[in-house]
Parts: C-alpha cells; sequence; structure tokens
C-alpha cells in the first residue's frame, strides 16, 4: 500500500467526526512534517504517522484501549509497521521505547501541538504574535488547557534534544501555515 496523506485522512475521518480530534491531528501533523524537513526525513510518512495518531481516540477513549486497539485496525488497512509503531510509542503509559526520531518527534509534537493550539484559540489575534514566553507562561496555570500533560511537554523537548523554547517556538511556527485549518484567527491584511 502507499503511503499518502489523502489515505490517511480518508483513514482518519472515517474514524473520527470530533472536529476538535481532527484538528488536533492536523496540529500534530504540521509540527510533525515541519520536522521532518528539517531533520531530512521522510515527510510524507511523518506526516501520516502523526495525522493518524489518534485516530481510534473516539472508539478506544481510555489508556487500557488506545492506542493498542487502534493498531489492528491499521495494520488491516495496510499501513507499515514503522507508523504502527511509532503511533503506539507516543502513548506513555505503553512504556515504549522511542527509539526512532520519528518516535521522538511524533511524542514531542502531540502535547505541545495541542497547548500552541489551545493558546493561539484565546488570543484576539490567534496564533500571529504567540511568541514561546507566552506558552511557558501558560503551561504554568494548571487551569488553562487542563487535559494537556505538561510532563509530557517537557519530556518531548527533551527526548527531542531541543531547548522548550526553541521547541515551541518551531512548533508555533508549523502552526502558522495551518491556522486556518485549525479554527485560528490569522493576521488581516492592512
Amino acid at each position: 500500500m502507499e503511503i499518502t496523506r489523502d489515505r490517511a485522512w480518508e483513514t482518519l475521518t472515517r474514524y473520527t467526526q470530533s472536529e476538535s480530534l481532527r484538528r488536533h491531528g492536523l496540529a500534530v501533523e504540521a509540527a510533525t512534517r515541519a520536522y521532518a524537513r528539517r531533520f531530512e526525513a521522510d515527510e510524507e510518512l511523518w506526516g501520516v504517522t502523526a495525522l493518524l495518531h489518534d485516530f481510534d481516540y473516539e472508539l478506544h477513549p481510555t489508556l487500557d484501549k488506545h492506542p493498542q486497539d487502534g493498531a489492528p485496525i491499521l495494520r488491516e488497512e495496510g499501513y507499515p509497521d514503522e507508523v504502527i509503531e511509532a503511533i503506539l510509542s507516543h502513548a506513555e503509559h505503553l512504556s515504549l521505547p522511542r527509539d526512532t526520531l520519528l518516535k521522538r518527534t511524533l511524542f514531542a509534537c502531540d502535547e505541545l501541538s495541542g497547548f500552541v493550539h489551545a493558546c493561539g484559540l484565546v488570543r484576539p489575534d490567534g496564533i500571529e504574535t504567540l511568541e514561546p514566553r507566552s506558552v511557558r507562561k501558560k503551561l504554568k496555570q494548571p487551569s488553562f488547557a487542563a487535559g494537556v500533560h505538561r510532563d509530557e511537554v517537557y519530556k518531548g523537548a527533551e527526548e527531542l534534544g531541543v531547548p522548550l523554547d526553541e521547541h515551541v517556538a518551531f512548533v508555533i511556527g508549523a502552526l502558522r501555515g495551518v491556522a486556518g485549518e485549525l479554527g485560528l484567527r490569522t493576521a488581516t491584511p492592512a
């Protein structure tokens, strides 16, 4: 089976009806693809992996099922082990080694992309002028985007070997490119 974004989007939308979950997939995809370009890796493979990382969350919304019960579905659909293993490794509760750059990148982009998206939603200009220091400040507010695991944000940057501020700035830049698809306001022309 050829790994394409169109096929991954079809898989995602077949299993995921929630607009917010679809947007999360798009955000993580944008950040992961940007890192693939930076690391000169297979952008399509990395993007497909990121887009699909939570495809089964509506079917399996609990830790005893997600994402491990989604893996057989992806296998049946012909996705390669590299994609499936990376998706499984993003789940901290499975304690799988993140022994490839793709696995470390997906983990590093997952929670942070969701958090940056949330930051952009509450700003008058969306993500346009968002800076790492604003994100760090919000990370210290437990009530803001309470579902985001802060420890995974910090651990992701550390495992990727990128300083937190640099990682945050990189993800912000990647999400700016898909702000419209994420429902974020963008700068209006003067």
